[in-house]
Protein backbone atom coordinates (compact mmCIF):
# COMPACT_ATOMS: atom_id res chain seq x y z
CA UNK A 1 0.00 0.00 0.00
CA UNK A 2 3.26 2.11 0.32
CA UNK A 3 5.46 1.10 -2.17
CA UNK A 4 5.40 4.64 -3.43
CA UNK A 5 6.95 5.95 0.23
CA UNK A 6 9.38 2.69 0.60
CA UNK A 7 10.79 3.12 -3.47
CA UNK A 8 11.19 7.17 -2.51
CA UNK A 9 13.35 6.03 0.69
CA UNK A 10 15.12 3.00 -0.78
CA UNK A 11 16.19 5.66 -3.91
CA UNK A 12 17.52 8.10 -1.56
CA UNK A 13 19.57 6.00 1.06
CA UNK A 14 20.68 4.31 -1.96
CA UNK A 15 22.08 7.55 -3.12
CA UNK A 16 23.77 8.09 0.32
CA UNK A 17 25.09 4.33 0.13
CA UNK A 18 26.48 5.43 -3.27
CA UNK A 19 28.54 8.67 -1.75
CA UNK A 20 30.08 7.20 0.66
CA UNK A 21 31.34 4.26 -1.09
CA UNK A 22 32.75 6.26 -4.10
CA UNK A 23 34.69 8.32 -1.30
CA UNK A 24 35.82 5.51 0.64
CA UNK A 25 37.26 4.68 -2.86
CA UNK A 26 38.56 7.92 -3.53
CA UNK A 27 40.56 7.95 -0.06
CA UNK A 28 42.13 4.90 -1.81
CA UNK A 29 43.83 5.57 -4.74
CA UNK A 30 45.91 7.67 -6.17
CA UNK A 31 45.17 11.02 -7.33
CA UNK A 32 46.59 13.15 -9.59
CA UNK A 33 48.91 15.99 -8.25
CA UNK A 34 46.41 19.16 -9.29
CA UNK A 35 43.62 16.85 -7.77
CA UNK A 36 45.42 16.17 -4.24
CA UNK A 37 45.81 19.78 -3.76
CA UNK A 38 41.72 20.23 -4.26
CA UNK A 39 40.65 17.49 -2.47
CA UNK A 40 40.16 17.75 1.75
CA UNK A 41 42.61 16.78 4.52
CA UNK A 42 41.69 12.96 4.99
CA UNK A 43 40.24 13.32 8.42
CA UNK A 44 37.88 16.57 7.37
CA UNK A 45 36.50 14.89 4.41
CA UNK A 46 35.40 11.99 7.30
CA UNK A 47 33.60 14.72 9.54
CA UNK A 48 31.54 15.96 7.00
CA UNK A 49 31.11 12.91 4.91
CA UNK A 50 29.57 11.48 8.94
CA UNK A 51 27.44 14.87 9.01
CA UNK A 52 26.02 14.95 5.68
CA UNK A 53 25.18 11.48 5.96
CA UNK A 54 23.44 11.24 9.58
CA UNK A 55 21.78 14.22 8.95
CA UNK A 56 20.59 13.21 5.52
CA UNK A 57 19.34 9.48 7.14
CA UNK A 58 17.03 11.39 9.78
CA UNK A 59 15.82 13.41 7.54
CA UNK A 60 14.54 10.53 5.05
CA UNK A 61 13.44 8.95 8.60
CA UNK A 62 11.52 11.87 9.61
CA UNK A 63 9.89 12.66 6.82
CA UNK A 64 8.69 8.81 5.50
CA UNK A 65 7.07 8.86 9.06
CA UNK A 66 5.47 12.02 9.01
CA UNK A 67 4.00 11.08 5.22
CA UNK A 68 3.00 7.56 6.27
CA UNK A 69 0.74 9.05 9.40
CA UNK A 70 -0.51 11.45 6.84
CA UNK A 71 -1.71 8.94 4.17
CA UNK A 72 -3.15 6.55 7.16
CA UNK A 73 -4.81 10.00 8.27
CA UNK A 74 -6.45 10.73 4.98
CA UNK A 75 -7.32 7.13 4.30
CA UNK A 76 -9.38 7.21 7.84
CA UNK A 77 -12.53 8.29 6.65
CA UNK A 78 -12.87 6.07 3.63
CA UNK A 79 -12.45 3.06 6.64
CA UNK A 80 -15.05 4.55 9.34
CA UNK A 81 -17.49 6.02 7.64
CA UNK A 82 -18.66 8.40 10.61
CA UNK A 83 -16.90 10.63 12.86
CA UNK A 84 -18.16 9.66 16.29
CA UNK A 85 -16.83 5.95 15.64
CA UNK A 86 -13.29 7.23 15.59
CA UNK A 87 -11.17 6.15 18.98
CA UNK A 88 -11.52 9.46 21.09
CA UNK A 89 -7.62 9.59 21.45
CA UNK A 90 -7.98 10.26 17.31
CA UNK A 91 -10.88 13.00 17.65
CA UNK A 92 -8.90 14.48 20.82
CA UNK A 93 -5.64 15.02 18.96
CA UNK A 94 -7.62 16.11 15.94
CA UNK A 95 -9.33 19.19 18.17
CA UNK A 96 -6.72 20.02 20.32
CA UNK A 97 -4.30 19.73 16.52
CA UNK A 98 -6.69 22.38 15.07
CA UNK A 99 -6.70 24.84 17.90
CA UNK A 100 -3.10 24.69 18.02
CA UNK A 101 -2.76 25.21 14.27
CA UNK A 102 -5.18 28.14 14.12
CA UNK A 103 -2.62 29.89 16.71
CA UNK A 104 0.27 29.22 14.29
CA UNK A 105 -1.02 29.15 10.81
CA UNK A 106 0.84 32.63 10.32
CA UNK A 107 4.26 30.48 10.88
CA UNK A 108 6.31 29.60 7.52
CA UNK A 109 5.74 25.87 7.74
CA UNK A 110 1.84 26.07 7.72
CA UNK A 111 1.81 28.26 4.44
CA UNK A 112 -0.12 25.55 2.66
CA UNK A 113 -3.15 25.94 5.13
CA UNK A 114 -5.86 28.15 5.41
CA UNK A 115 -8.26 28.68 8.34
CA UNK A 116 -10.81 26.28 6.39
CA UNK A 117 -8.39 23.54 5.56
CA UNK A 118 -8.30 23.48 9.56
CA UNK A 119 -11.40 23.75 10.15
CA UNK A 120 -13.43 22.36 7.64
CA UNK A 121 -12.88 18.56 8.59
CA UNK A 122 -13.23 19.10 12.09
CA UNK A 123 -16.53 21.07 11.51
CA UNK A 124 -18.27 18.54 9.02
CA UNK A 125 -17.01 15.40 11.90
CA UNK A 126 -18.90 17.33 15.41
CA UNK A 127 -21.69 18.56 12.86
CA UNK A 128 -22.68 16.39 10.14
CA UNK A 129 -20.56 13.00 11.57
CA UNK A 130 -19.76 11.75 8.02
CA UNK A 131 -17.74 13.60 4.98
CA UNK A 132 -14.82 14.91 7.79
CA UNK A 133 -11.59 15.03 6.54
CA UNK A 134 -8.66 14.34 9.28
CA UNK A 135 -5.84 17.53 8.53
CA UNK A 136 -2.52 15.99 9.36
CA UNK A 137 -0.79 19.03 10.21
CA UNK A 138 -2.99 18.72 13.17
CA UNK A 139 -1.22 15.30 14.58
CA UNK A 140 2.09 15.89 13.23
CA UNK A 141 2.73 18.82 15.69
CA UNK A 142 6.37 17.89 17.71
CA UNK A 143 9.24 20.07 18.94
CA UNK A 144 10.78 16.80 19.64
CA UNK A 145 13.25 14.19 17.53
CA UNK A 146 11.07 11.03 16.79
CA UNK A 147 13.20 9.28 19.27
CA UNK A 148 10.85 6.02 20.15
CA UNK A 149 8.38 8.10 22.87
CA UNK A 150 7.81 10.70 20.52
CA UNK A 151 7.65 8.38 17.43
CA UNK A 152 5.03 6.04 19.79
CA UNK A 153 3.15 9.24 20.62
CA UNK A 154 2.59 9.92 16.93
CA UNK A 155 1.25 7.04 15.94
CA UNK A 156 -0.61 6.44 19.34
CA UNK A 157 -2.66 9.93 18.68
CA UNK A 158 -3.42 9.03 15.29
CA UNK A 159 -5.14 6.31 16.70
CA UNK A 160 -2.05 3.25 16.12
CA UNK A 161 -1.16 1.81 19.18
CA UNK A 162 2.41 -0.11 19.72
CA UNK A 163 3.95 1.12 17.06
CA UNK A 164 7.70 0.20 18.82
CA UNK A 165 6.33 -3.07 19.72
CA UNK A 166 5.56 -3.59 16.30
CA UNK A 167 8.91 -2.12 15.35
CA UNK A 168 11.22 -4.50 17.60
CA UNK A 169 9.98 -7.33 16.26
CA UNK A 170 9.90 -7.00 12.79
CA UNK A 171 11.98 -9.64 11.03
CA UNK A 172 14.13 -7.08 9.23
CA UNK A 173 14.96 -4.89 12.42
CA UNK A 174 15.57 -7.99 14.47
CA UNK A 175 17.73 -9.70 11.80
CA UNK A 176 19.41 -6.50 11.82
CA UNK A 177 19.92 -6.12 15.89
CA UNK A 178 20.80 -9.67 16.27
CA UNK A 179 23.39 -9.42 13.63
CA UNK A 180 24.70 -6.29 14.06
CA UNK A 181 28.33 -5.00 12.57
CA UNK A 182 30.32 -4.89 16.00
CA UNK A 183 28.75 -4.81 19.56
CA UNK A 184 25.13 -5.24 20.22
CA UNK A 185 22.92 -2.31 20.22
CA UNK A 186 18.39 -2.61 20.33
CA UNK A 187 16.98 -0.84 17.77
CA UNK A 188 16.19 2.07 20.35
CA UNK A 189 19.98 2.50 21.00
CA UNK A 190 20.64 2.78 17.37
CA UNK A 191 17.91 5.53 17.00
CA UNK A 192 18.83 7.56 19.49
CA UNK A 193 22.85 7.31 18.17
CA UNK A 194 21.75 8.31 14.66
CA UNK A 195 19.59 11.04 16.36
CA UNK A 196 22.69 12.56 18.78
CA UNK A 197 24.84 11.98 15.99
CA UNK A 198 22.47 14.33 13.94
CA UNK A 199 22.25 17.00 16.52
CA UNK A 200 25.54 16.95 16.95
CA UNK A 201 26.49 17.51 13.42
CA UNK A 202 23.72 20.45 12.90
CA UNK A 203 24.13 22.09 16.18
CA UNK A 204 28.14 21.88 16.88
CA UNK A 205 31.37 23.01 15.58
CA UNK A 206 33.11 20.33 16.71
CA UNK A 207 32.11 17.07 16.64
CA UNK A 208 33.82 13.86 18.44
CA UNK A 209 32.06 11.07 17.24
CA UNK A 210 33.02 10.02 13.26
CA UNK A 211 31.36 6.86 12.25
CA UNK A 212 33.04 4.56 10.04
CA UNK A 213 32.23 3.62 6.36
CA UNK A 214 31.00 0.63 7.88
CA UNK A 215 29.04 1.64 10.64
CA UNK A 216 27.25 4.44 8.26
CA UNK A 217 26.21 1.99 6.18
CA UNK A 218 25.03 -0.30 8.66
CA UNK A 219 22.83 3.15 9.63
CA UNK A 220 21.60 3.07 6.04
CA UNK A 221 20.13 -0.48 6.49
CA UNK A 222 18.72 0.58 9.74
CA UNK A 223 16.26 3.40 8.12
CA UNK A 224 15.34 1.26 5.72
CA UNK A 225 14.09 -1.50 7.61
CA UNK A 226 12.87 1.14 10.28
CA UNK A 227 10.61 2.31 7.54
CA UNK A 228 9.68 -0.75 6.11
CA UNK A 229 8.83 -2.14 9.45
CA UNK A 230 6.24 0.97 10.00
CA UNK A 231 4.99 0.77 6.52
CA UNK A 232 3.92 -3.17 7.48
CA UNK A 233 2.38 -1.64 10.61
CA UNK A 234 0.02 0.97 9.42
CA UNK A 235 -0.66 -1.41 6.20
CA UNK A 236 -1.90 -4.09 8.77
CA UNK A 237 -4.17 -1.80 10.34
CA UNK A 238 -5.84 -0.62 7.48
CA UNK A 239 -6.32 -4.45 6.58
CA UNK A 240 -7.76 -4.72 9.82
CA UNK A 241 -10.37 -1.57 9.37
CA UNK A 242 -10.98 -3.19 5.87
CA UNK A 243 -12.23 -6.19 7.61
CA UNK A 244 -14.65 -4.53 9.57
CA UNK A 245 -16.36 -3.36 6.98
CA UNK A 246 -16.26 -6.29 4.78
CA UNK A 247 -13.64 -5.29 1.98
CA UNK A 248 -11.13 -7.28 2.99
CA UNK A 249 -11.48 -10.97 4.33
CA UNK A 250 -9.17 -13.72 6.13
CA UNK A 251 -9.41 -16.84 4.55
CA UNK A 252 -6.93 -19.04 5.98
CA UNK A 253 -3.56 -19.56 8.27
CA UNK A 254 0.30 -21.12 7.01
CA UNK A 255 0.60 -23.99 9.07
CA UNK A 256 3.70 -24.70 7.82
CA UNK A 257 7.20 -23.43 6.22
CA UNK A 258 9.03 -25.72 4.19
CA UNK A 259 12.08 -23.72 3.57
CA UNK A 260 13.65 -25.78 1.31
CA UNK A 261 10.95 -25.76 -1.14
CA UNK A 262 10.00 -22.18 -0.44
CA UNK A 263 6.47 -23.48 -0.06
CA UNK A 264 3.87 -23.14 2.61
CA UNK A 265 1.31 -25.46 4.04
CA UNK A 266 -2.00 -23.49 4.65
CA UNK A 267 -5.35 -24.52 5.55
CA UNK A 268 -7.86 -22.10 3.44
CA UNK A 269 -11.69 -22.15 2.74
CA UNK A 270 -14.35 -20.84 0.93
CA UNK A 271 -12.27 -18.85 -1.84
CA UNK A 272 -11.01 -19.33 -5.47
CA UNK A 273 -6.86 -18.69 -6.32
CA UNK A 274 -4.99 -18.52 -9.19
CA UNK A 275 -1.89 -18.26 -9.79
CA UNK A 276 -0.92 -14.50 -9.85
CA UNK A 277 -3.33 -13.91 -7.26
CA UNK A 278 -2.36 -11.07 -4.55
CA UNK A 279 -2.41 -12.47 -0.84
CA UNK A 280 -1.59 -10.23 2.16
CA UNK A 281 0.20 -12.35 4.72
CA UNK A 282 -0.33 -10.78 8.21
CA UNK A 283 0.28 -11.39 12.27
CA UNK A 284 0.14 -8.86 14.55
CA UNK A 285 2.22 -11.14 16.97
CA UNK A 286 4.83 -11.34 14.39
CA UNK A 287 4.72 -7.91 13.02
CA UNK A 288 4.57 -9.02 9.65
CA UNK A 289 2.19 -7.47 6.86
CA UNK A 290 3.38 -7.96 3.20
CA UNK A 291 1.36 -8.35 0.05
CA UNK A 292 2.90 -11.84 -1.84
CA UNK A 293 1.96 -12.85 -5.25
CA UNK A 294 0.97 -16.81 -5.65
CA UNK A 295 3.59 -18.68 -7.99
CA UNK A 296 2.69 -21.87 -7.62
CA UNK A 297 -0.52 -24.02 -6.36
CA UNK A 298 -0.55 -27.37 -5.47
CA UNK A 299 -3.28 -29.51 -3.91
CA UNK A 300 -2.45 -33.71 -2.67
CA UNK A 301 0.62 -33.09 -5.08
CA UNK A 302 -1.07 -32.10 -7.96
CA UNK A 303 -0.08 -29.04 -9.61
CA UNK A 304 -3.34 -26.21 -10.36
CA UNK A 305 -3.80 -23.19 -11.85
CA UNK A 306 -6.62 -22.19 -10.54
CA UNK A 307 -8.94 -23.92 -7.71
CA UNK A 308 -12.26 -23.23 -5.84
CA UNK A 309 -12.21 -24.22 -2.37
CA UNK A 310 -15.68 -24.57 -0.90
CA UNK A 311 -14.23 -26.08 2.91
CA UNK A 312 -11.23 -25.91 4.51
CA UNK A 313 -8.40 -27.19 2.67
CA UNK A 314 -4.85 -28.01 2.80
CA UNK A 315 -3.04 -26.27 0.14
CA UNK A 316 1.01 -26.35 -1.19
CA UNK A 317 1.09 -22.73 -2.19
CA UNK A 318 4.58 -20.62 -3.38
CA UNK A 319 4.82 -17.22 -2.99
CA UNK A 320 7.52 -14.79 -4.97
CA UNK A 321 9.11 -13.97 -1.46
CA UNK A 322 9.74 -15.87 1.54
CA UNK A 323 6.81 -16.63 4.22
CA UNK A 324 6.76 -18.00 7.71
CA UNK A 325 4.42 -20.55 9.59
CA UNK A 326 1.22 -18.46 11.91
CA UNK A 327 0.41 -15.66 9.05
CA UNK A 328 -2.96 -14.78 8.32
CA UNK A 329 -4.01 -14.72 4.90
CA UNK A 330 -6.32 -12.00 4.02
CA UNK A 331 -7.96 -11.30 0.36
CA UNK A 332 -9.65 -8.60 -0.95
CA UNK A 333 -13.62 -9.53 -0.99
CA UNK A 334 -14.21 -8.73 -4.64
CA UNK A 335 -11.00 -11.68 -5.61
CA UNK A 336 -13.50 -14.17 -4.05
Amino acid sequence: MFDELLNTVRLKISTIRAILQTSDKLREITLPTELIEEIPEKNEWRIYEHCAAVTRLYAIYENFVEDLISRWLQRLPQLVSYYSNLDDIIKNTHREGAGRLLLDLKKNRYQHLSINDVIQGLFYGITQNTEYELTPDSFLLHEQNLRKDELERLFTNAGITNAWRWVTHHRSVKQLVENPLGSEESAETRLNSLIDDRNAAAHRTVVDRILGIEELLELCDFIENLCQALAELVTYKIILKQELIEQVRKIGEITEWLNKSKVVIAKVRDITLSVGDGIFLASETKAHCQLVIIESIQIDDVSKETVEITSETEVGLKFNTDAREGLSLYVETSVS
